[in-house]
């Protein structure tokens, strides 16, 4: 399952905001795993250097990146993803794009903890929370089947 990561979703983990950081530390560990196939925008990516270097320096923000990098594929951010998302009726753009770039990599679901920014999404949407328990729910079916 494809799923791409909203940004609030990767900072709960690498700043451990409690109570949302546990969920989303399930799903880092199973994007990891190749439980699920993780995508972040790419948009994100830059973001979470430019908000770690300002908290914690150049060093760690590189460590940072690298890691998310060796976990998650990368949803690319190029000028039609941009302009699709002029058009779509999100009211943020920042969401728009990562919709536009999750629609461009065919994920089949979006995490975030922002569901009203994607009120407008045509891909399903989750909360953490829900996407860790529908997973759950799919691997017990799956080991029930077997």
């Amino acid at each position: 399952m494809n799923i791409l990561f909203d940004t609030n979703v990767v900072l709960d983990v690498l700043l451990d905001r409690h109570p949302f950081s546990k969920p989303a530390v399930i799903l880092f560990t199973w994007a990891e795993e190749g439980i699920i196939t993780g995508f972040l925008g790419a948009t994100t990516v830059t973001t979470i250097f430019y908000l770690a270097t300002k908290a914690v320096g150049k060093n760690q923000a590189e460590d940072a990146v690298s890691k998310l990098l060796a976990i998650f594929s990368i949803a690319p951010v190029n000028r039609s993803i941009l302009e699709a998302a002029l058009k779509t009726p999100f009211i943020d753009f920042e969401d728009a794009v990562l919709y536009q770039a999750a629609c461009q990599v065919n994920t089949q679901a979006i995490v975030t903890r922002d569901m009203d920014g994607f009120k407008n999404s045509k891909i399903s949407v989750y909360s953490p929370d829900e996407l860790v328990k529908m997973i759950q729910a799919l691997k017990l079916e799956g080991s029930s089947q077997t």
